[in-house]
């Protein structure tokens, strides 16, 4: 590890209770501050890394969700709340700091007023989260996080039981993917995919329908396809712009297009993905 960022993460594990914060310069809240989402990642070896939950919702799902907090940072008033509802552990480090010290941290106004350090957990494997299920969604090299986040919060909605993203798609668990997703991250499982090309093929051999979704007029209506009540229904999804690859499409079993009229010929990804999965409930 970095030497640097060993001793802020060993600033943010004081464990005198609720510590008052008036500048972003403090060593202890500076992992919050002055590290990408990327350099989060490589802060604890050989561990996963690290990630921020910004909400007093979001970090009690991924308290439940069995992620470890290592501190939070938040307004008296919801440090206040989240310990009288037993949120977080008692011997995790609270930082105080006014709502002014928060925005200028993020640039913007804190929803519900706390942010929380939280270690990653090693992400399950395809075969594990496809053993049992009927649903599944899987993301190849999108790159915008909150379509990702987008994406997860549409699958706890309609039922999807897991995600499988490619190692090029945006991480389910960077700070605005895990904002839009309402952390839904950590309800629905989801995994990075090593092999896209093999996970694809995996499926097919255990007897899922490849789907994939476009708007190309020669694709077959999703509503035709829902008809036929398919069992095991993998829906793959490309990034939006050069959509799926060549690849992909040729091991997919079929193409469905949501039909649209008044001149509209395709959706956000995000929204096209919410209107499918509505579609596609076992």
């Amino acid at each position: 590890m970095n030497p640097r960022w060993k001793r802020l993460l060993r600033a943010t594990r004081s464990l005198d209770s609720w510590q008052d914060i008036t500048s972003l310069d403090d060593e202890r809240v500076r992992l919050y501050n002055q590290l990408t989402d990327v350099q989060l990642r490589s802060v604890l070896e050989p561990a996963e890394g690290i990630f921020v939950a910004e909400g007093a919702k979001v970090i009690e799902r991924a308290i439940g969700a069995g992620f470890t907090p290592l501190s939070i940072l938040g307004t008296s008033k919801w440090l206040g709340l989240m310990d009288a509802q037993q949120i977080v552990p008692a011997d995790i480090p609270r930082y105080v700091a006014s709502e002014a010290v928060l925005e200028s941290l993020t640039g913007y106004q804190v929803h519900r007023g706390a942010l929380a350090l939280m270690r990653r957990k090693p992400t399950p494997s395809v075969e594990t989260l496809t053993s049992s299920a009927h649903r599944v969604v899987l993301l190849e090299d999108l790159k915008e996080h909150t379509n990702v986040g987008a994406i997860i919060r549409s699958a706890a909605a309609f039922g999807a039981d897991a995600v499988l993203v490619s190692k090029a798609c945006a991480d389910p668990l960077y700070r605005r993917a895990i904002k839009v997703s309402m952390g839904t991250v950590f309800q629905v499982p989801w995994t990075v995919v090593e092999d896209w090309d093999r996970c694809l093929a995996q499926l097919a051999e255990v007897g899922f329908s490849l789907v994939a979704l476009t708007p190309t007029t020669d694709a077959q209506d999703i509503r035709a396809f829902a008809a036929t009540d398919p069992d095991k229904v993998a829906m793959v999804l490309g990034t939006e712009g050069p959509g799926l690859s060549r690849a992909s499409l040729a091991r997919c079993d079929v193409t469905v297009r949501i039909p649209m009229s008044a001149g509209v010929d395709s959706l956000n990804v995000a929204a096209a993905a919410a209107v499918a999965l509505f579609a596609l409930q076992p």
